[in-house]
C-alpha cells in the first residue's frame, strides 16, 4: 500500500521525530503537536522573507513545457444557479469588489479587469497532495489592485473571499496573504489559462495565482478582495479555509 506524503505530514512527522528525541509524549497532547508545528511555520515564515526580501521570481517555463493536462482539484464547480447564470453570461454582470481598508473602494467588471495592464506566466503548481503541473496564467497584477485601490497604513492582510461553499455551515472558501506576498509582481487574479478564459473548473472568473507558495493557497472562484489589519473574524482566524479545516499551514511557502 503506498503513502502519500503531503507537506503537513512530513512536517508532523518531524514534530512528532523531534519530539520524541526529547522524549515527549504527544499522543494525548495535541496542543503541544499544534504549537510545534505553528513554530516551524513561523520559522519557514521568517526564512523565506529573508530569501525572498530582494523579491526574486518564481522560476517561469517555456511555451513547450505547458504541462498537457492540468489536473483539476478541489471544487470543480461553484455551487448554485447565481453561479450558472454568471457562467453563462460570461461573467457579464459580475464585479470583483476591492474593500476594507482602503481609501477607494474599486468594483471592476471582467472587462474592466481585461483593460488593465496584464501579466502573463509560465509557472509551477505544486500541490499539497504530491503532484505537479507546468501551466500558463494571465490576469493582473494584484498589487495593482491595491495600489488602485490605496491601502491604508494600518493595513496587514488582504482576504480572498471566494464564491465556492466548502463547509457544512454553509461558509464560503476564503484564503489570505499578508502584504509582502500580495504585492510580489507574480501574485496575480488570473482570468486566463494557457491562453483563453479560466475554465470553471479552474476558478472562473478570478483565480489567485501566487507562485511564492503551493497549491492550496493558490484559491479559486475569487469573488471580492479586503483588505484587513487582522485574521480573526473569518472563519476560526487561521487565515484560510483549509487552514482552519485541515490545520493547513497559513504559510505555504515553497
Amino acid at each position: 500500500m503506498s503513502t502519500l506524503w503531503t507537506r503537513r505530514s512530513v512536517l508532523t512527522a518531524v514534530g512528532a521525530g523531534a519530539a520524541a528525541a526529547l522524549g515527549i509524549e504527544l499522543v494525548r497532547n495535541e496542543d503541544w503537536s499544534r504549537a510545534f508545528v505553528d513554530g516551524a511555520e513561523r520559522l519557514t515564515l521568517r526564512t523565506q522573507r529573508l530569501i525572498l526580501a530582494k523579491r526574486p521570481l518564481a522560476r517561469e517555463f517555456s511555451q513547450a513545457e505547458v504541462s498537457a493536462h492540468f489536473p483539476v482539484n478541489g471544487s470543480r464547480v461553484a455551487p448554485g444557479a447565481d453561479y450558472q447564470r454568471m457562467v453563462e453570461s460570461g461573467f457579464r454582470d459580475w464585479r470583483l469588489r476591492v474593500h476594507g481598508l482602503v481609501r477607494q473602494p474599486l468594483a471592476l467588471s471582467l472587462q474592466d479587469l481585461k483593460r488593465l495592464a496584464m501579466r502573463s506566466q509560465i509557472t509551477m503548481h505544486a500541490c499539497d497532495e504530491g503532484w505537479n503541473a507546468i501551466g500558463q496564467w494571465g490576469g493582473v497584477p494584484l498589487g495593482l489592485l491595491l495600489t488602485m485601490a490605496g491601502v491604508v497604513a494600518s493595513a496587514k492582510y488582504v482576504v480572498f473571499h471566494c464564491l465556492d461553499k466548502k463547509d457544512s455551515n454553509g461558509e464560503f472558501y476564503y484564503e489570505s496573504l499578508d502584504l509582502f506576498d500580495a504585492y510580489h509582481p507574480q501574485t496575480i487574479l488570473a482570468y486566463e489559462m494557457n491562453g483563453k478564459p479560466l475554465p470553471v473548473g479552474h476558478g472562473a472568473p478570478l483565480r489567485l495565482r501566487v507562485e511564492t507558495q503551493i497549491g492550496y493557497k493558490n484559491a479559486k472562484y475569487v469573488d471580492r478582495v479586503e483588505v484587513v489589519d487582522r485574521l480573526t473574524g473569518f472563519g476560526k482566524g487561521r487565515g484560510g479555509w483549509w487552514e482552519d479545516s485541515d490545520n493547513a499551514l497559513w504559510y505555504a511557502g515553497q
